[in-house]
């Protein structure tokens, strides 16, 4: 990300165009990088079961990713990037935002905040 502001000039100006420039040209010589499997707009919006404050301080237990497909979540998930919270305790798990986590997880996205930053599990409110 680029930022300019009233301190920034024709040298600094001149510098972010050149680099651009040099990453243009070596561009074709990077590796492809793995596929993230992202949903449609309408997939990443996933339905609130509880409050997100019921579900996260309330009786939760980790299970196993296969296990989470319309568990409740207990926990935030928040892929890196973007950064915007892809899972909010009290919304309904579903495979196409699991399976965009655990792609964009091989592709180099980080979780940092799931018990289980890998996914091989996930912390989902424990059922009655």
């Amino acid at each position: 990300m680029a930022q300019f502001n009233h301190s920034d000039d024709e040298e600094t100006a001149s510098t972010l165009v050149d680099a651009l420039g040099a990453l243009l040209k070596a561009a074709p010589s990077f590796e492809t990088p793995p596929k993230v499997d992202v949903p449609s707009p309408a997939e990443l919006e996933l339905e609130t079961a509880m409050l997100p404050r019921d579900a996260f301080f309330g009786p939760a237990e980790q299970v196993p990713f296969e296990e989470a497909p319309g568990r409740i979540a207990a926990e935030m998930i928040t892929p890196y990037p973007p950064g915007a919270p892809g899972v909010l305790p009290g919304e309904v798990l579903t495979r196409p935002v699991l399976d965009y986590l655990r792609s964009g997880l091989g592709a180099g996205m980080e979780l940092p905040d799931p018990a289980d930053s890998e996914l091989t599990s996930v912390r989902v409110v424990a059922r009655r």
